[in-house]
């Protein structure tokens, strides 16, 4: 076995040297990955390829202008066309692919409204030989199936510059990405008042306490076109009838009947059996109806069990939209480092093409503090922080965590850092080189300064009520925080239009201009991580922006007079 791997590599080597360029590689899969051996050659490979875009420069820099306080476009946003022609290939990019898939007998299918993702299907022998490679099976313990795998990928030189990314390939993300409440505490409502001090083991964050603490109004939305979407993946059902529950529990002013519109992609389905609740599906659809009073909710149930893939298809499924919501919330995350550069790039371009359309994308910031998505003490000791992937894409908000009450602090598992695949976008250089300036210069902790750094807001996200499986309980975590964030952003959004305003889309660059002032600043905290001592390596809350919780938590009535301004 030894001596044909190292035949097969001595013949990759040789093809790599023959008109192939290696497109992406890995040194080793990410820990928990075992690798059973070479793939089967006979097995089929089903493989989306992602065709490069026209125009992706063009897009960012006018989603910039589009995005700028003072510019002449500024919210002046796209169509879903006008999108289109930015992102589909150019023609000559399709004829290259065509021209490769008909050569090698392959019958490529175009599975995006914008052109830009075609699938093949293939042996795996074939697959090896034509992007110079060697796919192996996988395992993890904690999935049931095997993954079929590279280590590295390589273009013919015909395809160079007419191909982003081959997937599934170096690509390994995890199980488990839903970012799993850190909470979970059974509740006797009749025991326990909410006293909106989440600092205390008694003390509980409802939607009336958040509505008090942000300025958050109470008066229903009226603007029906208005929809505030939050997607879920990995079999996370929302139920209605928890929900009804919730609201007769905390918000006995909304009608009980209220619910949300089911959207569903790639197979999704929600079902509504008790033991099937999710609670984070649960959590999340529970505070966006909870604050965001009376405005439409749509729920995407992403089928599938690759969450790359999931990420793909949901900003796919919106590029086919029409009429898209305003705002969009996932509480979903992994490590930066498991996507791969090409693949996390094309994802955020995704991102990107939804912002130009007027999406407001919003993610958690992740629970692990500087250390990705560790989870184990054994990870405490690493210095070598670990960004979380979607969180550091420069076209989304990411959303950290606080906890406490007078004056609310950074809590420890909120995910905050700089990527290693984004650089640090325009908009927010200069707040970021004013936190850079307050860590010590014999900081121990490894990061990449120059990168996209995260999160760019922050809210509540301890012991936050809700009902999962007709019971009531505690639950916390950033993925608190996103949804709770975008009920704030729908909101908003709801006031811009009834005024004739367009609505705020990708928030980014207004939060680190105009709105920077229209939050309160967050200046304790340490996120070393949730598993780990407070003595572990990590950044400190500060004065201004910083790696914990952006630029603080929001003031509902001056980010809206900042989006009317």
């Amino acid at each position: 076995m030894a001596l044909c791997k190292l035949l097969t590599l001595l013949s990759i080597i040789a093809m790599t040297s023959a008109g192939m360029v290696v497109h992406e590689s890995r040194t080793s899969a990410p820990a928990g990955f075992v690798s059973q051996g070479i793939a089967p050659a006979n097995d089929m490979l089903t493989l989306r390829v992602a065709l490069t875009s026209n125009n992706i420069t063009g897009l960012e820099e006018k989603l910039m202008s589009l995005s700028m306080p003072g510019s002449l476009e500024f919210r002046q946003w796209l169509s879903m066309e006008e999108v289109k022609s930015f992102v589909q290939p150019s023609s000559e990019t399709v004829s290259a692919f065509s021209a490769f898939a008909s050569a090698n007998g392959l019958e490529p299918t175009v599975i995006s409204p914008n052109g830009d993702w075609v699938s093949i299907t293939l042996p795996v022998s074939q697959a090896n030989q034509l992007f110079a490679t060697q796919f192996e099976v996988f395992t993890h313990p904690d999935m049931s199936n095997t993954i079929t795998r590279t280590l590295f990928v390589s273009l013919p030189s015909e395809l160079v510059g007419h191909v982003d990314v081959i997937h599934p390939t170096t690509q390994f993300i995890g199980p488990n990405t839903r970012l799993a409440p850190a909470s979970s505490i059974s509740l006797d409502r009749r025991a326990v008042a909410a006293s909106c001090n989440s600092s205390l083991p008694s003390g509980v964050v409802t939607p009336t306490c958040l509505q008090e603490l942000y300025g958050i109004p109470t008066a229903p939305a009226t603007e029906k076109t208005n929809f505030l979407l939050v997607t879920a993946y990995e079999d996370e059902f929302a139920q209605t009838a928890d929900l009804s529950e919730f609201l007769k529990l905390l918000r006995p002013d909304i009608p009980s009947t209220t619910t949300f519109t089911l959207l569903s992609a790639d197979g999704g389905v929600n079902t509504q059996k008790a033991s099937d609740a999710g609670t984070k599906a649960n959590l999340d659809i529970q505070y966006t109806t909870g604050v965001a009073t009376e405005v439409p909710i749509e729920f995407l149930s992403v089928g599938g069990d690759d969450f790359g893939t999931s990420l793909l298809d949901t900003t796919t499924f919106l590029d086919g939209v029409a009429t898209p919501p305003s705002v969009m919330t996932t509480s979903y995350a992994d490590n930066e480092a498991d996507f791969g550069s090409s693949m996390a790039i094309k994802i955020c371009n995704g991102y990107m093409a939804l912002g130009a359309r007027g999406i407001s994308v919003m993610f958690a910031s992740g629970d692990g503090g500087v250390r990705g998505g560790h989870d184990s003490l054994s990870v405490c000791d690493d210095n070598t922080f670990m960004p979380v992937f979607p969180g550091t894409c420069p076209f989304v908000t990411a959303v950290g965590s606080t906890q406490g009450f007078g004056p609310e602090k950074a809590i420890n598992f909120t995910g905050g850092g700089f990527s290693n695949f984004f650089p640090a976008p325009s908009y927010q250089t200069a707040a970021v080189a004013s936190f850079l300036k307050t860590i010590p210069s014999d900081f121990a902790g490894t990061f990449n300064k120059s990168g996209r750094a995260y999160p760019d807001a922050s809210v509540q996200g301890w012991n936050f009520e809700i009902v999962s499986g007709g019971e009531v309980g505690l639950v916390g975590g950033t993925s608190a925080s996103s949804p709770t964030f975008a009920a704030i952003i729908a909101l908003i959004n709801d006031r811009l239009i009834a005024a004739g305003k367009p609505v705020l889309g990708f928030l980014n660059p207004f939060i680190y201009s105009t709105a920077s002032t229209a939050f309160t600043d967050i200046t304790i905290g340490h996120n070393s991580g949730f598993v780990c001592p407070a003595s572990s390596v990590a950044f400190d809350a500060a004065v201004g922006w910083d790696a914990l919780t952006g630029f603080g938590t929001p003031i509902f009535s001056e980010i809206l007079a900042a989006a009317m301004a």
